[in-house]
């Protein structure tokens, strides 16, 4: 038996902030919404495939330090991809992590964007290549690892 990825589910605290976020930076499209007040969700999808669904169902923040999800990580084809996603995310005023676009560890190619959304669940988005121009943030531990 093989199992890939399917959909990602996350709980935010504002459905419409939420959304909004999500499909400027990753451009995805509103498949499905809830006309319910009390158990609103959205289902955002790519090329018809569901990737993502948001339910509104938290207060405050994302919590790092307690187990759960570490991070989300979107891979894009090239680190131009990268750099024209993190115009986006800047635009959107996100937390930044390692100021800007950084390599996953000393001297590789791979690497990319780290950041939160407005809840402060940390994501990712990367190219397997040509993040190689500035070092890693640390030279000891994966850099998606610390963040």
């Amino acid at each position: 038996m093989s199992f890939t990825t399917g959909h990602v589910g996350l709980n935010v605290s504002d459905l419409d902030r939420s959304v909004g976020f999500y499909r400027k930076i990753f451009g995805f499209d509103l498949a499905a919404e809830s006309a319910d007040e009390a158990h609103r969700y959205a289902f955002l999808t790519q090329d018809g495939t569901l990737v993502l669904t948001l339910w509104q169902q938290s207060e405050g923040t994302f919590a790092p330090g307690l187990p759960g999800l570490h991070h989300l990580s979107f891979q894009v084809p090239d680190i131009d991809a990268v750099r024209g996603a993190e115009a986006v995310v800047r635009e959107t005023g996100a937390t930044i992590h390692h100021g800007g676009i950084v390599p996953h560890r000393e001297g590789g190619s791979s690497g990319g964007l780290f950041f939160e959304d407005p809840d402060g669940i940390r994501l990712e988005i990367y190219a397997p290549s040509g993040a190689d121009d500035r070092p890693a943030p640390r030279s000891d531990v994966p850099t998606c690892g610390f963040f």
